[in-house]
Formats: structure tokens, sequence, C-alpha cells
């Protein structure tokens, strides 16, 4: 039996993407091990199809996480026996290529986003050129390069001169029912974080008759509570917290509309494919997307979202649109049901089962 590890930076508890790859590695026969780091509000592990391990740092944020992860990473990985070593992200690629050239095995490189492109990395020249360079040491030595969108995997293949294949973000396809709440609410799933339009949204929910209910937690968690209580929007805006998935999943078939805009922060976001928007389509609810590559491509497929601009008056008359308009709600709902049936992680294993079996 082949042995495959994957290493991430994430507490795994949340991470549906890799709980779903390493899940259907599982099932198709390999055995997979899934290595992430133990925080110190960590839930505990349950138990899966696969094998999980949490690494303990001493650092949690900045240059010294970054430096001591890796280090543990590394020494786990050299006394790990595994025929494939697997990097989610460019923040483990590096254990994993020493661990994997030192013992003569394959080499996975598994890019959830674009990491140099990412908000946080971007804007600040001296952190991109750092991840610039390992991206052009380590990615050219990988046997395998896959990503979450086609616009992701076009771009790195033109810089890296590597061959991406895309494995998308989406969730099984289960018979799920749209349960509207008598109380409509906007939904947004995901990282409370820079760059998600959420200031926007929490400003503009003052001239918009439904509620607001944010699922997750992130750098500005606390900014945004702050801005709800000097909006005296305490009674329209919820925060929830960290959501398990099923509770997740439960939570957005009864949400009117999904919320899925961002800035223009960076080409990250810009070629984005998020799995919120596919949580979205599944549920049955329409949702609002940008004007950004991926979304007006299944988008002119499919109709399942009102594209628009991240600003006050454009989404104001978005969701009027959505709350007026019945018949298109209706229609984007529908089309969601239909386009599920094409984006669906049944459909996407099977290439990535391919993929694995072809190394």
């Amino acid at each position: 039996m082949k042995k495959i590890v994957f290493t991430v930076i994430n507490d795994l508890t949340y991470d549906q993407r890799m709980n779903r790859i390493c899940g259907s590695l599982a099932s198709a026969g390999y055995h997979v091990l899934l290595v992430g780091r133990k925080l110190e509000k960590s839930l505990p592990l349950q138990e899966k199809t696969f094998q999980q391990k949490r690494l303990k740092c001493l650092f949690n944020k900045g240059k010294l996480f970054y430096v001591e992860y890796n280090l543990r990473l590394f020494f786990f990985l050299f006394f790990y026996r595994a025929d494939i070593y697997s990097a989610v992200d460019l923040d483990t690629i590096m254990p994993n290529l020493f661990a994997a050239k030192i013992k003569g095995k394959k080499l996975v490189y598994d890019a959830h986003e674009y990491f140099t492109e990412v908000p946080e990395v971007v804007h600040r020249p001296m952190v991109k050129k750092v991840w610039e360079w390992v991206a052009r040491f380590a990615i050219p030595n990988a046997d395998l390069c896959y990503t979450a969108s086609q616009s992701i995997a076009k771009e790195f293949a033109d810089i890296y001169h590597k061959s991406f294949d895309v494995i998308r973000n989406v969730p099984l396809l289960k018979e799920e029912i749209h349960e509207e709440n008598e109380e409509h609410f906007i939904l947004y799933q995901g990282a409370l974080n820079m760059g998600r339009g959420l200031e926007q949204l929490i400003i503009t929910m003052k001239e918009i008759p439904l509620k607001l209910v944010l699922a997750g937690e992130g750098d500005l968690s606390k900014k945004l509570r702050v801005l709800v209580k000097k909006n005296h929007l305490d009674d329209k805006v919820k925060f929830v917290g960290y959501v398990k998935p099923e509770e997740l999943k439960a939570l957005t078939q009864k949400a009117f509309i999904g919320y899925n805009l961002l800035e223009n922060l960076g080409k990250s976001y810009y070629f984005s494919l998020a799995n919120k928007f596919f949580d979205y389509m599944h549920a049955g609810v329409p949702s609002l997307c940008n004007n950004f590559p991926e979304y007006v491509a299944i988008n002119t497929k499919y109709e399942v979202s009102v594209l628009t601009e991240l600003n006050k008056e454009s989404i104001v008359k978005a969701v009027i649109k959505l709350t007026e308009d019945k018949n298109l709600y209706q229609t984007l709902s529908k089309n969601c049901k239909l386009a599920a049936l094409e984006f669906n992680w049944q459909r996407e294993e099977k290439t990535l089962i391919q993929l694995y079996y072809d190394l």
C-alpha cells in the first residue's frame, strides 16, 4: 500500500478540502497521513478514514513561527516513511522537498491559492521576495502540481514552466434542501480577513432589509465587532464564530443570499474560486460574486449569482434586486442545483485519484 503524507499549516479541524482529498485517496487504497499544527484552542481530532497528526510549536505567529514549524516538520518527515510527500501551499513545501529528495521519493505541490499574491504577502515587498524565491526554487522540483482554479493553473504554468492540473474545492453532491428562514439573512462563511469585503458589507446593512450572519473568525474579528457596535447594528449582524462543517452546511441551507465579494488586492483573489461559492451553490442559495474570471465563466454557463462590484451602492442594488424579483431568485436557486451536478466532489475526486495513480 502506497503511503502519502500531506502537510498543512492549520490545525486540521475546519479544513474541508483536505478532509475530502485525504478521504478520497484513503478510499482508493492509499495509506494517508495529514499533518498540521496544534493550537492552544484546537478541538480534539475526530476519527477519519486516514491518519492525522498535529505538531506543537512554541511560537504561533511571525517569522519565528514559520522557521520553527518548518524545522519541526522537516525532522518529522525525515523520519517518517512515505512514498509521496505532498505539500499544501508554499509554507510547507521546503521540508517536503528536502525529505523527498533525500529519500528519492515523489514530491507533490497542492496549491490551494496563489500564495505570493495573497493580501498578507503581496503588499510586503521583502516578504513577497522571500516567498517568490521559495516558489522558484521548489516548484520546478515537484513531480505533480495541481491547484484550485483554471486561471491560477495557467498563471503558474507560465511562470514555473510546469504543468498544473485543477482540483476544485467543491462539496460532495448530496440531496440538500434550501430551507429559507422566515427571517431572511445574508451569510458569509470563511475567514474574517483583510480584503473579504466585510467592512463594506457591514456598513451596507444599514440600508438592507435583511440580517447578516458571519461564520468564521480571523485577523479582523475584533475590528469588525467594534464596527458593528459603532454603527449600532448589533440587532442586524450576528457573529457565530467557527462552525463545524456539518453545522455550517445546515446554516448555509437556511440562508437567503451567500456573500462572496473580494477586494482586488492581488492575483490570488482575482483568480480565486472559493469553496464558499460552491457551498452556496449546493445549498441552492444565490450569491453575490465579483466580476472575476472564474465566477464570470461559471455564471455564463449557469447563472447562479448576481455579479456585482464591491461598493455600498452596488451591494444594496444587488440585494434589493434579489429580495424583490422573486422570479429571478427562483431561477438562480434552480440553476444552483443544476450547476452542482457538474461541480461536485464525486466528479472531482476521479481526477484526483487518477493523478496520484499516474504518479
